[in-house]
């Protein structure tokens, strides 16, 4: 399962939302549960496809190398330093295939009651912030 789309959708959100009307920002407002939604579809659709789900984690590395430094006087002075990376590891994890469909068809159905919401939203948007 991807933790770093959520995040990713909201910090672009976030930014995109500073340029935006207020038309441009009520519609995208009416529309964000949607697009939630339809990023959980295609992710369980995925799921369905390949047989099982992608599991995301982060593992930290740590390399212990020699730095280096110029003191004030003009030497150099080597030293034991560590450099620490964050790196996202995927893995597969087995999924029961019938409470994933069920899940798919949740979605799908929640997703057809959210866009005649949004549709009647988007609407609102318009009537109230007229162009």
């Amino acid at each position: 399962m991807r933790r770093l789309a959520p995040a990713a959708v909201l910090l672009s959100a976030l930014a995109l939302s500073a340029c935006q009307t207020p038309r441009e920002s009520c519609i995208a407002g009416a529309s964000r549960e949607l697009r939630t939604v339809d990023l959980l579809i295609r992710e369980t659709q995925g799921n369905l496809n390949r047989g099982y789900a992608i599991e995301t984690s982060q593992r930290i590395d740590v390399d212990r190398e020699i730095c280096e430094v110029e003191l004030e006087d003009g030497t150099e002075r080597r030293y034991w330093c560590e450099d620490t990376d964050v790196v996202d590891v995927q893995r597969p994890v087995a999924i029961d295939l019938a409470t994933e469909q069920a899940k798919l068809d949740g979605l799908l159905e929640r997703r057809a009651a959210l866009a005649a919401e949004r549709d009647a939203r988007v609407q609102a948007c318009v009537a109230t912030y007229p162009e």
